[in-house]
């Protein structure tokens, strides 16, 4: 290869392995953040408010960790949309309400799997 070629060469290496490990990064904080909704609908199902709660604000504590991480590499919108759903979440089970705490975790859980979906390194994206 020529020399000439080397450093652009490298530099889209360094961007593909960027795109691949924020592609799962991104999968696995999702998934980790699913499943504290998830876990927040079984424990509202049982009627564990207290509980329920509880999970909201421990995915909300992971979610707020990753904020900065967040804003940097995906859709602000997405962002926003989502913490405004745990915040509707949180006030569903304190009032335990319990349909409209489901849907908002419903909700919630879509649009988690959308922003992995936005960062996932596929030709959908790409092109």
């Amino acid at each position: 290869m020529k020399k000439g070629l080397l450093v652009p060469a490298a530099l889209l290496a360094a961007i593909l392995a960027f795109c691949l490990w924020n592609s799962a990064a991104m999968a696995a904080c999702t998934a980790r953040w699913q499943e504290q909704a998830e876990q927040a609908d079984r424990l509202a199902q049982a009627g564990d408010w207290e509980g329920a709660a509880a999970a909201i604000r421990e995915g909300y504590a992971a979610w707020s960790a990753r904020q900065t991480y967040l804003h940097i590499v995906t859709s602000h919108d997405a962002v926003d949309g989502a913490e405004a759903m745990y915040h509707r979440a949180l006030a569903f089970a304190e009032s335990r309400e319990d349909s409209e705490l489901r849907a908002e975790l419903a909700d919630l859980q879509d649009q988690l799997r959308l922003l992995a979906e936005m960062e996932e390194f596929s030709i959908k994206n790409i092109l």
